[in-house]
């Protein structure tokens, strides 16, 4: 099967499968806590980002008020999501680089996104896709990484060229949607250590099902 056509049935099914659900689980009010959030969840569950950003936003009101708190302080407050310190310090970097190079407003470019400390292409693109509605890319997560080489789309690991590969047969206007129904279904059928067959609806088309 072509790896078109085998998109046209990925979308067309898992649209069906997960109609309803929102682009992403993070809870977010603004493009910029978007941004906070999509950098929190690196090796973190969504869930508990949520948790922790539910005191945060209302401690943490706006750009300037994340810019100006310490890096020590901030991190006092996401102490429960893994590499703390670090994210502390590209989110106060960030919020400071917004101030000053944006002029308080989040850009909306790659080009911008990607030159805030601790964005990378795949928070980039969750930003642009889930905030602002533009398409750049297809943000590949840990859960697009393995269902792209299960389902035969790419045969890479490293996610730069699985975007490519998965970019250069999906429509543009459904990156930012392939990304985030591949993403549930890894979640909820389409797990790492053991993949659910009995209940996957792409069961038919996936080469990984007699693995």
């Amino acid at each position: 099967m072509d790896k078109r056509d085998k998109i046209t049935i990925i979308l067309k099914s898992l649209k069906k499968e997960y109609a309803g659900t929102q682009q992403t689980a993070l809870r977010f009010s603004s493009p910029f806590e978007l941004l906070i959030a999509t950098i929190l969840s690196a090796q973190t569950t969504d869930v508990q980002v949520n948790k922790v950003t539910e005191g945060l936003f209302k401690k943490y009101r706006t750009v300037r008020d994340f810019a100006e708190t310490t890096p020590e302080k901030l991190a006092e407050d996401i102490r429960s999501v893994n590499f703390f310190n670090n994210k502390a310090k590209s989110i106060n970097k960030a919020g400071k680089m917004i101030l000053e190079k944006f002029g308080g407003e989040m850009p909306q470019t790659m080009e911008g996104l990607i030159s805030l400390p601790g964005v990378a292409r795949k928070t980039a693109n969750i930003v642009l896709s889930y905030a602002f509605g533009i398409n750049e890319g297809v943000a590949v997560d840990t859960h697009v990484k393995r269902l792209a080489n299960r389902l035969g789309l790419t045969k890479h690991q490293d996610p730069v060229k699985i975007e490519d590969d998965l970019m250069s047969i999906t429509p543009k206007r459904e990156w930012g949607n392939l990304s985030h129904l591949l993403i549930f279904h890894g979640r909820e059928i389409c797990q790492a250590k053991k993949p659910n067959h009995g209940e996957c609806v792409l069961y038919d088309i996936c080469p990984s099902r007699n693995i």
